[in-house]
């Protein structure tokens, strides 16, 4: 049976797993229910942008406030641990009984712990990078206060939070229930290429306004206690809506402002500030190496993981087949990221059930990316748009740019990729209309990468690769009018090491030339298919586990690790 490894291996869908199931709450008798807290962070100082801890104390004073890293806003909290204080940092609000409370948190560090004093708890471990932890409680019959905390553990070394949130409604019995008054004139003051200042109005209120809130979409990135803010890490070139809201003592909290839309500079020499080198692992096929091990080996810090697909219902699972959290994937990824790396999830490839193309709309693809953002406290995503069911639908094209330009502008900081074929000379037909699409859409994609291979035979993988990078730039430079530098800034190359589908042979030597041009070029992005075929088997042909040329065990992913931009 010949074997195309594109279609059949390098883009393998084996299957899509059906999720069916019921579930049933049944509630017996006369019982006193709980209510629902309504959204509101009733902490102070969440982000810890007033500079201080206060009102959070912390002890052994391990406790302080750093500007990186941070998640968002310009500030952070740092716990010092040492191996016998677990620098727990903490604050203590009034509650109001018999309520249900949501509390969550962005942490970094090894074991990192957030929850309520006397009640439920969560922990991950998430050493080069934020991740996000949630967790509910229910308060007591006549409780009206809870102690929130946060801390590492014993000799992990320095955790990280940012942004915690307890949503719910303040305590005193529900004596103030009356919101504040709408910020009023929410103006921009100033952008850069990676922040934007705004000022408003002063809120009133009848007992007192304590906080403002600030909303890029949907997504609360900054509180401040003032009526001015500087909402950092955002990307250049790129389109943002933003909201404030008022909140008091108690909870309470106003209507939004008027809102405001700023596109950032383009910034220096208007590139990204994006450099990555994150070969594809995957897996579901092809003998899957242990990540860590490659890492020690070859001094590569990313991986780009494969693959997120449709597990029915426009919901998000590995493959389309295994769970989102909790399996071998998160596993795998967890020992990455404790061995000092990270990953960039794709979506989509050749075939298999896509996301992009079975959701129904923009906003539900959104919805389903920011799953997957949320799950993993993701710096990058990247979208792999092939075949006909999505590169050759212009529908799909836009909707799914339209739910990338959706999730950048709710999660300040995350960097956006589409990967797509490419001929000899540069993109497509659907490559350019990608391109148009994403300008007329004012996407923000950060960086365009192009597949050079499968080209139809070719011979000079070198030559063939770099002219179908000069011509993407050329389509950048015409459809976004940016100069040389800022084009190669946006541009990635995605190859395939030793023998393509189509028997195009990319051999170490080659790969190392394409590598120094992409660093000379300063490029944003350099990947291959893939780091399980990175292993000789000369004469083994096209399969999933070896290149089918001679090389040494994981010889393309140390040439990789070598890109710099």
């Amino acid at each position: 049976m010949r074997i195309n490894l594109r279609t059949d291996l390098r883009r393998s869908r084996h299957r899509v797993l059906a999720l069916l199931g019921t579930a049933a709450l049944a509630l017996a008798g006369a019982v006193a229910l709980p209510t629902t807290a309504q959204a509101a962070n009733i902490l102070s100082n969440p982000g810890f942008e007033s500079g201080g801890l206060s009102p959070w104390s912390c002890t052994g004073n391990l406790g302080s406030v750093v500007s990186s890293p941070v998640h968002a806003g310009s500030k952070a909290l740092a716990g010092a641990v040492s191996s016998s204080d677990n620098a727990q940092c903490s604050q203590t609000v009034s509650v109001q009984p018999n309520t249900t409370y949501s509390l969550s948190g962005w942490v970094r560090g090894s074991y990192v712990y957030l929850g309520v004093d006397g009640g439920a708890s969560t922990w991950t471990t998430s050493p080069s990078a934020y991740s996000r932890l949630s967790v509910s409680f229910t308060t007591g019959a006549s409780q009206t206060s809870a102690k929130i905390y946060v801390h590492g553990w014993y000799a992990q070394g320095t955790y990280y939070a940012d942004d915690i949130s307890l949503d719910g409604p303040g305590g005193g019995g529900g004596s103030d229930t009356q919101a504040p008054t709408a910020p009023t004139n929410l103006t921009s003051t100033g952008k850069t290429s990676s922040s934007v200042s705004l000022s408003w109005g002063a809120s009133s209120d009848n007992v007192g306004v304590t906080a403002y809130d600030i909303f890029s979409g949907s997504n609360q990135v900054l509180s401040v206690s003032g009526t001015s803010a500087t909402v950092s890490g955002l990307s250049s070139s790129t389109a943002y809506t933003f909201t404030v809201k008022a909140r008091d003592a108690a909870g309470n909290t106003s209507g939004a402002s008027n809102s405001v839309s700023v596109t950032t500079d383009a910034g220096g020499g208007g590139g990204t500030g994006f450099k990555q080198a994150a070969p594809y692992l995957y897996l579901g096929w092809g003998d899957p190496p242990s990540a860590t091990s490659v890492m020690s080996s070859t001094g590569v810090k990313w991986f780009t993981m494969a693959f997120m697909l449709d597990s029915g219902g426009c919901n998000p699972a590995w493959d389309g087949s295994r769970a989102l959290t909790g399996g071998n994937d998160q596993t795998v990824i967890n020992q990455i990221r404790s061995a000092g790396g990270d990953i960039v999830p794709s979506f989509g490839g050749w075939q298999g059930s896509k996301l992009g193309a079975n959701c129904s709309s923009a906003s539900a693809l959104a919805g389903a990316l920011q799953k997957v953002i949320d799950a993993y406290g993701l710096k990058a995503i990247d979208m792999d748009i092939e075949n006909t069911d999505e590169f050759e639908n212009e529908a799909v094209q836009a909707k799914i740019l339209t739910a990338l330009k959706t999730v950048k502008a709710n999660n300040p900081g995350l960097k956006t990729i589409v990967t797509f074929g490419t001929s000899t000379t540069g993109p497509t037909y659907y490559g350019n209309r990608l391109i148009e699409q994403a300008q007329s859409l004012n996407a923000g994609i950060d960086v365009f990468t192009i597949m050079p291979f499968d080209f139809g035979g070719g011979s000079d993988m070198y030559g063939n690769t770099v002219n179908a990078t000069e011509g993407l730039k050329a389509k950048l430079k015409s459809t976004f009018g940016w100069d040389d530098a800022t084009a190669y800034s946006h541009i990635g190359i995605s190859g395939m090491n030793g023998l393509s589908d189509q028997q195009e042979n990319t051999t170490p030597a080659i790969w190392t030339s394409i590598r120094d041009w992409a660093n000379s070029h300063h490029i944003a992005r350099l990947a291959y298919w893939a780091v399980n075929r990175d292993r000789p088997c000369p004469g083994g042909g096209v399969v999933s586990n070896c290149s089918g040329i001679s090389q040494n065990n994981w010889q393309f992913t140390s040439i990789t690790a070598g890109f710099t931009g």
